[in-house]
């Protein structure tokens, strides 16, 4: 909320949040009607953890860093995007039903959307316009949200270690994994390379998505396995390996957009 009260919102934070809602909800609705993808990524817990993304924690402190603040809006509109569709299809597709045909209704996607972090923190921006305070709540809240956002990584780190203290083999990983993996670090990223293209986006507009598509599983993945008892194991290796390999894939991502896409 602090980072769009302070950037504003606009329509490129809307087409890139539409970018990421919309190429995700595609990617999974291929995986699971074409059989070939539907045997290598067989459950839910892996298509999420090929999907989607550590934009909140991870992705927005490295657009900061890496990128002019002209693009903030691109890097939160991903993270938008991304979020929503976690927090709203995530639950229904790891929740598990007495009848796996059962279509959601309306109402439970209507909590979902109303709960997820996202939604909320755009809802909260839109009575700051109502009430005509989003200059001052912005200026209030734009140190603790980068506060808050260097904090973030720690949560990461902390999370991380965790994971390495149980009694698992984290990096023990079958075919599988392995899948999930190569569809986040790299399948993913290149995807959202060709959209770009296709919609004629510039140097820094193209750099902010992909590098957001190029980060690491998101903590979300493993919060919801856990709140519904499912592939919690896998989960947690997934999000541990894509978070070791990320430090050396982003920052050669990084070059290859240099290089390559400043060029085109």
């Amino acid at each position: 909320m602090g980072l769009l009260l302070k950037e504003g919102i606009d329509i490129n934070l809307i087409k890139s949040a539409f970018l990421a809602f919309s190429v995700i909800g595609f990617l999974i609705t291929l995986i699971n009607i074409i059989p070939i993808f539907k045997k290598r990524l067989p459950n839910y817990t892996l298509q999420l953890a090929g999907l989607i993304g550590n934009t909140s924690f991870l992705g927005i402190p490295i657009a900061l860093a890496l990128l002019p603040s002209t693009t903030i809006n691109f890097t939160i509109g991903f993270d938008l995007g991304t979020t929503l569709f976690a927090w709203i299809f995530g639950p229904f597709f790891l929740q598990e039903k007495s009848n796996s045909n059962n279509i959601p209704n309306i109402k439970g996607l209507l909590n979902a959307l109303i709960n997820s972090p996202a939604s909320r923190g755009i809802i909260g921006v839109l009575l700051a316009y109502l009430f005509q305070i989003d200059e001052i709540l912005g200026n209030y809240l734009w140190i603790p949200a980068r506060i808050v956002i260097a904090l973030a990584i720690i949560i990461v780190g902390t999370r991380l270690g965790i994971i390495t203290n149980q009694n698992e083999r984290i990096l023990d990983l079958n075919e599988e994994i392995k899948f999930s993996i190569l569809l986040k670090l790299f399948i993913l990223p290149f995807i959202i390379f060709l959209v770009c293209k296709f919609l004629n986006f510039n140097f820094y507009q193209s750099s902010a998505v992909i590098l957001q598509a190029a980060t690491p599983t998101a903590i979300s993945t493993i919060l919801m396995a856990e709140a519904y008892g499912v592939k919690q194991k896998i989960a947690s290796k997934i999000l541990f390996t894509t978070t070791l390999i990320s430090i050396i894939t982003i920052p050669l991502l990084k070059m290859f957009m240099n290089l390559f896409i400043q060029t085109t």
